[in-house]
């Protein structure tokens, strides 16, 4: 069964996070006090460099559903904030990596840190954001919380490799560029929605729940991104369209329109992202191949496959205003590709 999309939701995309934004808002406030704080150094460069990125935006997806676990699961304590907080530092660590290694020039609409301070700083301020992160960890004192946000930070590591090793390589499947997915993006949001469950001391086919929950969102998300880049806008992305062409990704809407291609097609996309040869025209060229190979709206329908195995994913709780909102966030990923 497909994923249900009401109408009102396709006219504002954003509507699907709103009760899940109103819901841990005051917790948010106080997780975004801490990361501000746990981003202060007295060696200058550090807190300039991450506010940078801290401040420019983002919905903070992943530490919401951090806390909406936690209170779907009845914790009471304050645990959920740090670790809320250590979610957000895991993923802004990551996107400056990131950056480095796909030499990218811009990251939600705003320069990137690597071109105002260099590759070297951003590393570095990088780590000293999952410093920070494993710290406040340690301080909450739930050994199954830090086991799961550790095992994410080291599966993550290994999903940057495996990205490295497929880029430009435009003979990737799809299984090998979605266990990319699984490994780089949807290890952190299971990560962030499972600690819940796990500082509530809940029993494990709810962790599990929340688990299988957060991989499929984020598998969903990550789709979504792919085909935005090939087919939104800059300001929805917050970053210029076709970036991932520009920079050489090969993603699922390349992967399919090349697997579907014809000989001439193949080499146009070995000539721009495998060589690297770039020429005026050519991301048009790409965007007319996945859209006549049925590529973005393929992309999309796989989204909504894997949204839908979220929200089942679910129905092990009963109906409370945080398990609608998490089902509601669904809907919010899968709609931004309207």
């Amino acid at each position: 069964m497909g994923l249900v999309i009401s109408l009102d939701d396709a006219r504002d995309p954003e509507a699907g996070l709103r009760p899940l934004m109103e819901l841990v808002h005051d917790d948010m406030a106080r997780v975004n006090r801490l990361i501000l704080d746990k981003a202060r150094s007295d060696v200058d460069m550090i807190p300039k460099l991450a506010g940078h990125l801290i401040d420019s935006g983002g919905k903070r997806l992943r530490p919401m559903l951090t806390l909406a676990s936690a209170a779907l699961c009845g914790y009471e304590g304050a645990g959920h904030i740090k670790l809320a907080a250590s979610v957000e530092f895991m993923h802004t660590a990551t996107l400056l990596h990131d950056d480095v290694v796909d030499e990218s020039d811009m990251r939600r609409g705003r320069k990137a840190a690597r071109l105002l301070w260099g590759n070297e700083a951003s590393v570095l301020v990088g780590d000293f954001l999952l410093g920070q992160a494993f710290k406040m960890m340690v301080e909450v004192g739930s050994m199954d919380s830090l086991a799961i946000l550790s095992d994410a930070a080291a599966v993550i590591a290994e999903g940057e490799v495996m990205q490295l090793i497929a880029s430009k390589n435009t003979d990737t499947t799809e299984d090998e560029y979605l266990a990319v997915v699984d490994a780089k993006t949807a290890a952190l949001f299971a990560a962030a929605a499972e600690v819940g469950g796990a500082l509530s001391g809940r029993p494990e086919a709810e962790r599990a729940a929340l688990r299988s929950y957060g991989r499929n969102l984020g598998v969903a998300f990550q789709l979504v991104d792919d085909a935005l880049d090939y087919s939104g806008e800059q300001a929805r992305l917050g970053k210029s369209i076709g970036d991932d062409f520009r920079e050489g990704k090969i993603t699922l809407p390349v992967v399919l329109a090349y697997r579907r291609g014809d000989a001439g097609e193949r080499r146009f996309w070995r000539r721009t992202l495998q060589d690297g040869k770039i020429e005026d025209g050519d991301f048009e060229h790409a965007l007319a191949l996945v859209q006549s190979h049925g590529a973005i709206a393929d992309t999309i329908e796989r989204a909504r496959h894997y949204g839908a195995i979220a929200r089942d994913a679910l129905a092990i709780f009963a109906d409370s205003p945080h398990l609608r909102a998490l089902l509601d966030v669904v809907v919010f990923c899968v709609n931004r590709a309207r």
